[in-house]
């Protein structure tokens, strides 16, 4: 039975005591809220923080408020399960809801936040072994070695973003705030993740993600996210597809943005793809066509658990799917 190693455990009250706790103790500390990702990886060795700082005490970054002018803020702290609830999401926001009800099981999703998901560890299969078992491979440049075990010549780590929500909020453009010592500062999502598995994204060891604000869709948008896995109960992403439209009274795409995850360290928008859809009134075969560039765009390795050729031959066919669903409603 792997355990958890040895930590002291220090819960802050606030956003000001969180980044205070984690300014002392510098690298031996790491923040914690859901811990379904966190404590997982510490029982496998992958991180073994003297201090772990507990979020969960910080009520005021569970809220969810949705404004018709302006959109909808999320707390960081906001559980998966109360996202999936929630009337606004489901109504404005119908592909955040489909994504965090597709995060693991009903207790991950009531333990899991949705800042917990957005900061969720990339994943590899060279990475998220025992101590043991990595010590027998010799380890990778993801934590104690020099190269990268998938693209051994890769400068690198290539290790890929798991996050179902990430996708999501790429497609509805929102915005992150993280405080730390120096302040609050506001990241769009799109410069958020870094594509380096081992570096994934620009928030400091120092800082905390405290709220995610997405702005009011587009009037006729319509969204939808699917994503490929192993066992449909509960699992990480193969690969996933967020897809954002919207269109105009006479039924003609203005915006479009389709989102891949699972194929990189950071979600990748196949900008080609949706621009195949604007100005063009939504069917079958341009969604075929823009599922062809999604093909075309997407790149997965061997680092997760199917071969990269079945990954790469469904990106069409789920890319032509979350296409599909909406396209529908102008059926």
């Amino acid at each position: 039975m792997l355990r958890l190693p040895a930590f002291e455990f220090q819960p802050a009250r606030s956003v000001d005591e969180a980044v205070t706790l984690l300014g002392e103790h510098g690298d031996d500390a790491l923040p914690v809220a859901g811990g379904t990702d966190l404590y997982a990886n510490m029982k496998l060795g992958l991180f073994a923080p003297r201090v772990v700082v507990g979020l969960r005490s910080i009520t005021a970054l569970r809220s969810i408020r949705f404004d018709p002018q302006h959109g909808l803020r999320i707390g960081a702290l906001c559980s998966l399960d109360a996202i999936v609830r929630e009337p606004a999401v489901a109504e404005h926001y119908p592909a955040l809801a489909q994504a965090a009800a597709m995060v693991g099981t009903p207790e991950i999703r009531n333990m899991g936040t949705i800042g917990g998901n957005l900061c969720l560890e990339t994943r590899c299969n060279y990475f998220n072994q025992s101590a043991e078992w990595r010590k027998a491979m010799g380890y990778c440049l993801k934590r104690d070695g020099n190269l990268c075990r998938v693209a051994l010549h890769s400068d690198t780590c290539k290790a890929i973003n798991a996050s179902d929500t990430a996708p999501v909020m790429h497609a509805y453009d929102a915005r992150l705030s993280l405080v730390g010592p120096r302040g609050e500062r506001t990241v769009n999502i799109r410069e958020f993740y870094q594509n380096d598995g081992a570096h994934a994204n620009v928030k400091r060891a120092d800082e905390i993600l405290t709220e995610i604000a997405l702005p009011l869709p587009a009037r006729g948008t319509r969204s939808s996210y699917r994503k490929l896995r192993l066992r449909k109960a509960f699992d990480f992403p193969l690969l996933g597809v967020a897809v954002a439209v919207a269109t105009d009274a006479g039924g003609s795409c203005t915006q479009a943005r389709i989102v891949l995850n699972a194929v990189g360290s950071a979600p990748l928008e196949v900008e080609a793809a949706g621009a195949i859809l604007l100005g063009t009134h939504l069917g079958e075969e341009i969604a075929a066509d823009a599922a062809e560039e999604v093909f075309k765009a997407g790149k997965p390795l061997e680092n997760a658990n199917a071969s990269l050729l079945y990954r790469k031959r469904m990106l069409r066919v789920i890319a032509q799917r979350t296409l599909e669903d909406v396209i529908a409603p102008l059926r």
